[in-house]
């Protein structure tokens, strides 16, 4: 057999199975009624190379195996969010969306290899029989897991298993001597989108979206009613490093901020006809003013969020140009367990901007179109974004925006380069900073834990100069002691030590006031914020739409 038969036959079996499974689970699904008189049921020239590669090949050829390898290489060629998802991998997925998944309820880090739990979850397994943060996880059932260079998704897989199914956790905890063995019961646990909601004056709220999933929408509402009680007038929404998820979570989110019939987006594809999503008047949080943060990372769902906002007039975007992820999948579930999902529209925003970025030149070249950013100096200098003519729309209100690729803000803040130096470089290459907010938190528990706010936390920290301490654990990591690093990057790394050490203590409660202070977007969304600006005005100041 020669090298181009051996080539050949894997590619064609690939093929052969990918369009069989395909076309019968759309017909299947009737999605697609038009192909329904195409013939599919007659034999096909590639199936019928496949049955003779079955029935009359010299070896015996493990045609599974050679599809699970090759069907994500045929979808190459298509676009970049069309892709194959393993029976074994669709566990995990539907747990991403469903918003929930089966365990016992801990979050952990593993440092110098020990896995640490960081924080248990209220009324979940683990709270109920007694673990407590600053444990270690020693062992799980009969598998030791201290000690032997292990990784998060071996942890991940032992700790995680099906609803009331049991399992052994051996426990080593500060001042008991030996080890404590729990059998813990797994039970539902919920992954939040929302990670913190909180008033950063007396009129202005912040709440972080960081995925988009079927609990989204719920989540969202529960967190701007808290913060409405507490007073808010309006409500900045970090968006950044949302990769999106859930359309229906922020079809549902959108809506509560339009008047009915106001336009959130639609989509269309070649066998797709034009579907257009409305506002149906619930309008839960129409007096409320709306201030979306985006950047590179914002992707999908967050896109149409600040699409719909910004092209409705009905809310100020502050941040860099998001990712550019404008394609719509329908994942068919295929008979094996596994799915395919299948770009089958794009979607656009209510002034009619397609966002999505070109894929012409391969799928590796897309997602490296960010890196390209940086490069051509996007991510710091507006002036370096250029727009053409065919690609401008306007908003609801006659603003100017600009489709092509990602959502531009309104108001454009350069990624922050202030404050880097060398000695910062070395100590965030090894991860101390995060490494001593854990040993800090752990060694001093019993007092941190009468804290209850982010404030509380910033002032005591100060008062113990923890600083010091933090300089001096990067010595014995390593990293000396740099009096010109620490005037350059001192500001930086004594607010995020001290907002990882809040974490570990109160969670994201503690986290986001304290980084606050150094987070020059959402500085700038503040300052946005309480100019009190109208949206029709913002052209006039220092809006990124008008650069061109």
């Amino acid at each position: 057999m020669n090298k181009k038969t051996i080539i050949i036959i894997p590619t064609l079996i690939a093929i052969s199975v990918a369009i069989g499974i395909l076309i019968g689970n759309l017909l299947d699904r009737n999605a697609h009624p038009v192909m329904g008189g195409m013939g599919f049921n007659q034999p096909n020239k590639i199936t019928t190379i496949l049955n003779l590669i079955d029935n009359g090949y010299v070896d015996s050829v493990n045609t599974a195996e050679i599809v699970e390898e090759t069907i994500p290489e045929i979808l190459k060629k298509l676009d970049p969010h069309t892709s194959y998802i393993p029976a074994r991998d669709m566990q995990e997925v539907q747990e991403e969306m469903r918003g929930n998944f089966s365990g016992i309820g801990v979050q952990f880090s593993i440092q110098e290899d020990t896995v640490r739990v960081i924080e248990v979850i209220s009324g979940g397994p683990s709270s109920k029989v007694g673990i407590l943060p600053g444990d270690r996880i020693v062992s799980v059932n009969d598998s030791l897991i201290a000690g032997v260079d292990v990784n998060n998704n071996t942890v991940l897989n032992l700790l995680r298993g099906e609803k009331n199914s049991k399992v052994r956790v051996g426990i080593v905890r500060k001042d008991f001597d030996g080890e404590l063995e729990f059998e813990i019961t797994r039970g539902d646990i919920p992954i939040y989108s929302v990670d913190v909601s909180y008033m950063i004056d007396d009129e202005t709220g912040f709440i972080k979206v960081s995925r988009f999933a079927n609990t989204t929408y719920d989540e969202f509402v529960e967190g701007l009613k808290k913060l409405e009680q507490l007073g808010a007038k309006k409500v900045i929404v970090d968006l950044r490093n949302n990769p999106g998820g859930s359309l229906v979570g922020v079809l549902q989110m959108v809506d509560e901020f339009l008047e009915k019939g106001e336009p959130i987006l639609y989509t269309e594809g070649i066998n797709q006809p034009r579907k257009t999503y409305n506002a149906s008047a619930k309008t839960m949080f129409a007096d409320i003013g709306v201030y979306v943060m985006i950047d590179e990372f914002s992707a999908s769902a967050s896109e149409i969020f600040a699409g719909a906002m910004q092209d409705n007039d009905r809310g100020i975007v502050i941040g860099r140009r998001s990712f550019g992820k404008g394609l719509v999948q329908e994942q068919i579930p295929l008979m094996d367990g596994s799915a395919l999902r299948l770009t089958v529209a794009r979607f656009y925003t209510p002034s009619g901007r397609c966002i999505q970025s070109s894929y012409e030149d391969g799928n590796d070249e897309y997602y490296n179109h960010i890196y390209e950013r940086f490069h051509n100096m996007e991510q710091l200098v507006k002036d370096s974004i250029h727009f053409v003519d065919s690609l401008r729309y306007e908003t609801k209100g006659g603003r100017v925006v600009y489709g092509g690729g990602g959502i531009m803000p309104d108001f454009f803040v350069p990624a922050d380069t202030t404050g880097n130096s060398e000695y910062f470089t070395s100590i965030f290459r090894k991860g101390l900073i995060y490494s001593f907010a854990y040993a800090y938190a752990d060694s001093h528990r019993d007092e941190l834990t009468k804290l209850t706010s982010a404030d509380e936390f910033d002032t005591y920290l100060d008062k113990q100069k923890a600083l010091s301490d933090f300089i001096a654990y990067a010595e014995e990591k390593g990293v000396k002691k740099d009096r010109e690093g620490l005037k350059i990057s001192g500001e930086i790394i004594n607010t995020q030590m001290k907002a990882y050490i809040a974490r570990n203590i109160i969670g994201e409660e503690g986290f986001y006031p304290i980084i606050k202070k150094i987070d020059k977007t959402l500085l700038r969304a503040i300052e946005v914020s309480r100019q009190n600006l109208l949206v029709e005005n913002i052209v006039a100041t220092d809006s990124v739409v008008a650069v061109q």
